[in-house]
């Protein structure tokens, strides 16, 4: 019989299973939000995430298509799908996370499936560049390890402790796609190994979050109970900042206008430990 997942997206509660063993240690919340450049470019959210849970493992992806894409949205969708796929699979062969050759195998069989799409449009170059190029920034627990990686640019919060990575020279980070042409310029890199016992709380987002700690504390998005008991908080805590004010200044007696303050789309994965529940008078 095939094994029954739980695969939650954009569209899904993003609150765990309590069938899961590990679902019951923690608790998920994500939300994703388009970027003001891309509204005023008449561009899609071409962020996209996934979380993916089951007795054995969580794993999560946050995926950022290229801005100069033209619908690189689609690959980022493809892509956190794909990623959680193959991850899922070699981890169901009993696969460790420590062994090289399980990140090897990752990035091969990914670049198999994008060659497969790519052929169904005779190797059109334009389709790559125009869909398929996206980064990818992820976690995998398990029962005893939890893996932080990453192939291009992203952020990282483990226990309270914000990781940025720093942009790619060029504004060009190592999307996976370009492996279709010399699959020794791109490699997973793992960010973080601790002990699960160790974790208490995490966050993984897409670049998009560099605007965002400028001006709030994300410390809010673990800490605070109503970004997990409600599935859209995250979303709309984002929406809210990125909100177009308009007030008159009277004293000027113009038009003020405060634009959003996320200039690229943003998108959050947070996992924690459940808060304890207060005790009934």
């Amino acid at each position: 019989m095939q094994e029954q997942v739980d695969i939650l997206d954009e569209r899904s509660p993003q609150i765990s299973s309590p069938s899961s063993n590990l679902a019951n240690q923690f608790e998920y919340a994500s939300g994703s939000i388009i970027g003001r450049n891309h509204v005023l470019a008449s561009k899609n959210n071409q962020d996209a995430y996934q979380i993916f849970t089951n007795e054995k493992f969580v794993i999560a992806v946050v995926c950022d298509g290229c801005g100069s894409g033209k619908h690189s949205e689609v690959g980022a969708k493809i892509g956190a799908k794909l990623v959680i796929a193959e991850i899922s699979n070699l981890l169901n062969h009993d696969f460790e996370l420590s062994d090289p050759e399980f990140w090897n195998l990752i990035k091969v069989n990914l670049l198999q499936k994008l060659k497969d799409l790519v052929v169904l449009t005779n190797g059109d170059v334009e389709f790559v560049n125009d869909y398929l190029l996206f980064t990818i920034l992820g976690v995998v627990i398990k029962e005893r390890q939890t893996v932080t990686f990453s192939m291009g640019d992203g952020a990282i919060a483990i226990n309270g402790e914000l990781n940025q990575i720093p942009p790619y020279a060029d504004n060009a980070p190592p999307y996976l796609a370009y492996g279709l042409y010399k699959p020794d310029a791109v490699n997973f890199e793992i960010r973080d190994r601790l002990p699960t016992s160790e974790l208490d709380s995490l966050l993984i987002a897409t670049d998009g979050i560099d605007d965002l700690v400028k001006v709030e504390d994300i410390n809010q998005f673990w800490q605070e109970d109503r970004y997990f008991k409600n599935p859209d908080a995250i979303r709309r805590k984002l929406a809210m900042l990125n909100r177009e004010d308009v007030k008159p200044d009277w004293q000027k007696r113009e038009i003020v206008k405060r634009s959003g303050i996320l200039s690229d789309d943003t998108t959050l994965v947070v996992i924690r430990r459940p808060s304890p529940q207060a005790p009934l008078p």
